[in-house]
């Protein structure tokens, strides 16, 4: 079994997903509203929230081993970081937005990595060889820890690896009133170039709402793949 998963972004009207002021109180108040089991999130996305830079990978002296309530309603944050980039889990723990960490990693994972996962006793699964295997590391996370619902916090790489492995089943985005063009493949879904229409995915309409200073919020179901 697969938990549903959910892409949510806040977009422009050109599809991009950076270089124009998004409404992000407005983004995480909506999310917040959702009653979903986990957060995938990706390693560029954590390392933007928490405003880190590649030079500030390291982990503070004070760390805090995460207490885990099996009653705890918030969600399981899941980052896939097979390359091993994050080292400051303290400061995700110290937000008090999830109840437990699970890295996703995979068997090219440096081997001190793990042990520095080990040491802080963070949760991690090895599936996968070069990369993260997400469709099984979704069947574990649905089997093992209950997770039958995922919302994707992420760029437009996670998202289309997600989409091309037909592991997608809702998509939410809010649409800013704003125009940013550019030639950088900054989307809400990044892929390959396709060579026919065959592999355009089909939605399906399930909400349109106007939100507060014209942002517009669309949710769609995925109808087909065609791959």
């Amino acid at each position: 079994m697969l938990p549903k998963v959910i892409i949510y972004n806040y977009i422009s009207l050109d599809g991009r997903i950076n270089g124009f002021k998004a409404d992000k109180n407005l983004y995480y108040q909506l999310a917040s509203q959702w009653s979903l089991d986990a957060v995938l999130m990706g390693t560029d996305t954590l390392l933007r929230n928490f405003n880190i830079k590649s030079d500030e990978l390291h982990e503070s002296e004070n760390f805090e081993v995460p207490e885990v309530d099996k009653n705890d309603s918030r969600p399981l944050l899941v980052v896939p970081d097979s390359r091993g980039r994050i080292h400051v889990w303290s400061e995700v723990i110290r937000t008090g937005l999830f109840r437990d960490i699970l890295v996703l990693c995979s068997r090219s994972t440096p081997q001190e990595y793990l042990n520095f996962l080990d040491e802080r006793f963070i949760k991690y699964m090895v599936i996968g060889y070069e990369k993260v295997n997400l469709g099984i590391a979704l069947e574990e996370i649905y089997t093992q820890f209950g997770v039958k619902s995922l919302r994707v916090d992420s760029g437009g790489r996670l998202n289309g690896v997600l989409l091309m492995d037909d592991l997608v089943d809702e998509i939410y985005v809010l649409v800013h009133p704003a125009m940013v063009g550019g030639t950088s493949p900054n989307s809400i879904y990044i892929a390959t170039d396709l060579t026919s229409t065959e592999g355009v995915l089909d939605l399906k309409l399930l909400k349109m709402e106007k939100l507060k200073n014209d942002i517009i919020l669309l949710h769609y179901r995925i109808m087909k793949y065609q791959f």
